[in-house]
């Protein structure tokens, strides 16, 4: 039996009931069997073994109150993944679908998404079933000061340093970093990042991901003789990540005709996303509301994947696997020339390897979602130096690191002979092979 195939069996075996963590070892690991074709020693060095394993997972109780005084319980978690090129570095996520295979899904690709930028970050995820939506304010911050009592002895600016995801934003980092700040007594402002611009927050960081996903999307197209200005794009979700990603692919000629919340989606060939900004950053409300709002578009209950919408381009930009293999078909067969993923994972493997059976340039997350967690480096980075840099400063070091991102993966590519689309492997072989060699160098047994 191959190498990569008796591990993947293991690890079935082990973690039997974890389908996001295998699928996301699935895709890797196949990806990247040129590398242990190349190498055969690393059999012998278990790199495969020690490679899949967290470091370090934690499992906490979170006690919290609500404003009637009653108290509820849930499950807080950090998977500490890899740290052989840096601190672990990756976000928290406050939604009722966390668990450890989420979140070790989720680490294991934030190991080599992390690798990708360039900056001396390792890779971990972390968070809680704790599901904000409908709360007060007091009872996030009742949950976030709880979490942050026992998540606090777990983490440092040179230890590891979460930051935001699903469910966990400005407010929460806020509330967690004056927890952490009050039980350590003592200001640490590179142990937490997306914080707030007053107290160590960086400028460009709300919009990091967004943008540079459409920076990496531009020079995909670039590298492929596409002209982006006058195509269509669908955009899944309406958090962060899609608003600033639709901002930007507006701002560089392309046509933003649908985007989706967890209950429906709009359809409006002039999206107005200063409506979606009130809506979701002000109101929190749904998108239900935006045709009475912007006095245009149609709203739709279900998936924008099922409505069958033409576009050349798409932007999975909410959760993991919102498209299996039935919705890329379809896809496909509207038009679409390239997918780039905002989420960690919206494709599932199915859907992945259609793509690539197709020919369509498809953007894997590890690679182009990347600019969120690259800011974040940035943060720390700023943090270290008690300094602050412009915006613009940011955004042009956020536009380097996606091109040298997409340049790693296209290296790859020409290394291996994998021809000019297949950016899965080029990334997950770039990604991979850096974190490899920084275990073998430090003697990582």
């Amino acid at each position: 039996m191959k190498y990569i195939d008796r591990v993947l069996e293991e690890m079935k075996t082990k973690d039997a009931n974890q389908p996001e963590f295998i699928q996301a070892l699935e895709e890797v690991l196949h990806s990247t069997e040129v590398i242990f074709k190349k190498h055969p020693e690393y059999e012998k060095m278990a790199v495969l073994e020690r490679l899949v394993e967290p470091e370090r997972i934690i499992q906490f109780k979170v006690s919290w109150m609500d404003d009637k005084g009653n108290t509820h319980v849930n499950r807080g978690y950090r998977v500490q993944y890899n740290s052989a090129l840096g601190p672990y570095k990756g976000g928290l996520r406050f939604h009722p679908t966390v668990n450890l295979s989420v979140l070790k899904f989720l680490g294991f690709e934030q190991v080599f998404k992390n690798s990708l930028t360039t900056l001396p970050i390792g890779g971990g995820k972390g968070g809680s079933d704790f599901n904000p939506k409908g709360k007060s304010d007091a009872e996030i911050m009742r949950f976030c000061q709880s979490f942050m009592t026992e998540l606090y002895r777990h983490i440092g600016p040179d230890v590891d340093v979460p930051a935001g995801d699903m469910g966990v934003g400005g407010r929460e980092i806020g509330y967690m970093y004056g927890q952490y700040r009050r039980i350590r007594g003592k200001s640490e402002r590179g142990v937490l990042t997306g914080k707030g611009l007053g107290y160590g927050g960086s400028l460009a960081r709300k919009e990091a991901t967004g943008y540079g996903l459409v920076y990496f999307l531009l020079e995909m197209l670039k590298e492929n003789n596409i002209d982006p200005i006058g195509c269509k794009a669908i955009v899944s979700g309406s958090g962060n990540v899609a608003i600033y990603a639709a901002e930007k692919a507006m701002q560089h000629g392309i046509q933003v005709i649908a985007m989706s919340d967890s209950h429906g989606y709009i359809v409006d060939e002039k999206i107005d996303l200063k409506v979606i900004k009130k809506i979701k950053e002000e109101l929190r409300g749904s998108l239900k509301d935006y045709p009475k709002m912007a006095k245009h578009g149609q709203y739709f209950e279900g998936s924008v994947y099922d409505a069958k919408l033409k576009a050349e381009i798409v932007l999975p930009c909410a959760t993991q696997n919102e498209i299996d293999l039935k919705r890329a078909k379809a896809i496909v067969s509207n038009g679409c020339i390239a997918v780039a993923e905002g989420a960690n994972m919206p494709d599932n493997n199915d859907a992945i390897s259609y793509y690539l059976e197709k020919e369509i340039l498809f953007a894997p997350g590890k690679a182009a979602n990347a600019g969120g967690v690259a800011t974040s480096a940035l943060e720390m980075s700023q943090n270290s130096m008690r300094y602050s840099w412009t915006f613009e400063e940011v955004d042009e070091k956020l536009q380097g690191i996606m091109k040298a991102i997409h340049q790693q993966c296209i290296d790859a590519m020409k290394q291996y002979r994998l021809g000019k689309k297949n950016y899965v492997a080029g990334a997950n072989i770039a990604g991979v092979q850096k974190v490899i060699d920084a275990m073998i160098a430090q003697g990582d047994y």
